[in-house]
């Protein structure tokens, strides 16, 4: 365990609900924003390229990556533990969702059985293996959890349709669900590990998945996994580019970011957004204009969002119609905590808590 400076690590929209906004440009968006935030860091003591993340609060979070690498911080970023899973230093942990200071999941990616879910109930001190891909066709991107029992792990395609798993147990079982009603894949069209956040869910019974290559598009389903309808998006797609990462409230309001991973700096149409649960989407007005492989609500606000890629981080007060360069930072992942604290991480350890 790694000691450091205390980090006061005060949630965004808890600022944002105590004063008014206005940008710096002085131009007012959803009445939501105030002076641009910022990244501050925490160093972890890891040099993994941490694409996993899960923030359980201001004070509890999660983080996966490279050589079988788990962190978690339980003070705020303080101190971090490294806890992940013992002789698994050749996986990738591209995917991490926790439900608090003891239980989280973690999904590593890649071929055949290098794509396999291990769940920890007691903050990491001990791992069960609970599936391995035994299909070489398979591949395991992202997973996303309805509620602290029900969620979805999802493939890229196989045999010409995405592949799903189901858990209703907290991810100790997995089941790979039927694809009859599930929209055929488009030659070439697969999922992007990037961020975890290729597929997402919100309470209830819907979740989203993303896809790039072939196409770029976004499929949708309102009974957890069983039925699923697909939409076109205005982002451009290509064999390193897409739909990166998703973002939903459960109001349908919806963003997705992307780009082509191999051209970082440019992305003019990299960003989208859908105001009736992903049946239609439109391009940002002002886009991040750069690569973006995570994004993320935060709570308590009406319309404010965060993306994140190698290239900077942008945040939007207008629902993701129109983006703001806030930092020139490199982070792969973020995403926010109920309490309003949210946390972005990347590579060489990079991990850092959002302040005002």
């Amino acid at each position: 365990m790694i000691r450091l400076p205390a980090l006061i690590a005060v949630p965004l929209a808890v600022l944002m609900a105590t004063s008014g906004f206005t940008l710096q440009s002085g131009q007012s968006q959803a009445g939501e924003s105030q002076h641009l935030p910022a990244w501050q860091l925490s160093t972890t003591g890891s040099a993994a390229r941490l694409r996993g993340l899960a923030p359980v609060s201001a004070r509890v979070a999660w983080a996966s990556g490279s050589g079988g690498t788990v962190l978690l911080t339980v003070d705020g970023g303080h101190s971090w533990s490294s806890v992940g899973p013992p002789g698994t230093a050749d996986l990738q942990y591209r995917d991490i969702e926790a439900f608090d200071a003891r239980h989280a999941v973690i999904l590593s990616i890649g071929e055949a059985d290098q794509s396999r879910v291990y769940v920890t109930g007691d903050g990491g001190s001990t791992w069960t293996e609970t599936f391995v891909n035994d299909d070489p066709a398979a591949f395991y991107d992202c997973m996303a959890f309805f509620d602290p029992r029900h969620g979805l792990a999802m493939s890229d395609p196989v045999g010409g349709f995405f592949r799903i798993l189901s858990t209703s147990d907290g991810g100790r079982s997995w089941v790979v669900l039927p694809t009859d009603r599930m929209p055929p894949a488009l030659d070439g069209e697969f999922g992007f590990a990037a961020s975890g956040t290729c597929l997402t869910a919100v309470p209830g019974t819907q979740a989203w998945f993303a896809s790039g290559g072939g196409g770029a598009r976004v499929f949708h389903t309102t009974d957890r996994g069983r039925s699923w309808s697909v939409a076109q998006t205005p982002v451009p797609s290509g064999p390193s580019a897409g739909i990166y990462s998703l973002a939903f409230r459960p109001s349908g309001q919806g963003i997705a970011v992307g780009g082509d991973f191999a051209v970082p700096t440019a992305a003019p149409d990299g960003a989208a957004v859908s105001a009736d649960a992903g049946r239609s989407w439109s391009a940002a007005a002002t886009a991040p204009g750069e690569y973006r492989s995570g994004s993320a609500w935060l709570p308590g606000t009406r319309s404010t969002a965060i993306a994140v890629g190698p290239t900077g981080s942008d945040i939007s007060y207008d629902g993701g119609r129109n983006w703001l360069r806030f930092d020139t930072g490199s982070f792969d992942a973020v995403a926010c905590a109920p309490d309003g604290a949210c946390w972005a991480s990347g590579e060489t350890g990079r991990v850092a808590v959002l302040q005002s």
